[in-house]
């Protein structure tokens, strides 16, 4: 008797946990996967990534320890230059044929001030796995005209392409890489209450 009220309360707890969280998902056409990196020493190049997707999971609307996982497509990588995204879908880049995505999962999402967040997980490009620490900005949360919540973001970051194996690096004669060492991340997303 005394196990089957340990089973029940078991279940119970588990049931009230897992009913507590909550599941979102991207708003495609208000989110924007975005990276920039210098070229040519005095500017730099934006693009984004237009297929993509994952998932977020928070304990009811409190986004304190989130669980984050996301993918983009590599294929759809975007710098409005065709000439150019195919340079970056070979090997000298992403090469998109042999690791078509690009993949986040997080680790932590800590709360460090008012709406400020810290995400930190493991970022995956070409095979090669690499801890990344992420700005996190919550600009609110509201009910839409629709009765939906929504919840937006301003994500921030760099890494560093040759850690992850984005090797195509030319120098120009005065000195200085065509192509930057830093990839700043930029993301703005939308995310709907599934």
């Amino acid at each position: 008797m005394k196990n089957i009220k340990l089973v029940l309360i078991v279940f119970l707890l588990t049931l009230s946990i897992v009913s507590a969280q909550t599941k979102w998902k991207f708003d495609k056409a208000h989110t924007n996967i975005g990276f920039s990196v210098t070229h040519l020493v005095i500017t730099e190049v934006e693009g984004n990534f237009k297929k993509f997707g994952g998932k977020i999971i928070t304990n009811g609307d409190d986004f304190e320890n989130a669980q984050v996982e996301f993918w983009a497509d590599v294929n759809s990588i975007n710098t409005e230059n065709k000439k150019r995204d195919k340079h970056l879908r070979s090997d000298d880049f992403f090469n998109a044929e042999k690791f078509p995505k690009l993949t986040f999962k997080s680790k932590s999402f800590t709360k460090t001030g008012e709406n400020k967040y810290k995400m930190v997980g493991d970022l995956t490009i070409r095979g090669i796995t690499k801890e990344v620490t992420l700005d996190v900005i919550h600009n609110g949360t509201i009910k839409d005209p629709w009765g939906n919540t929504r919840a937006g973001f301003k994500i921030t970051g760099a890494i560093n392409r040759f850690d992850f194996g984005l090797k195509w690096n030319k120098l120009m004669e005065l000195g200085g890489a065509v192509v930057g060492d830093t990839v700043r991340i930029n993301i703005n997303t939308e995310l709907k209450k599934v």
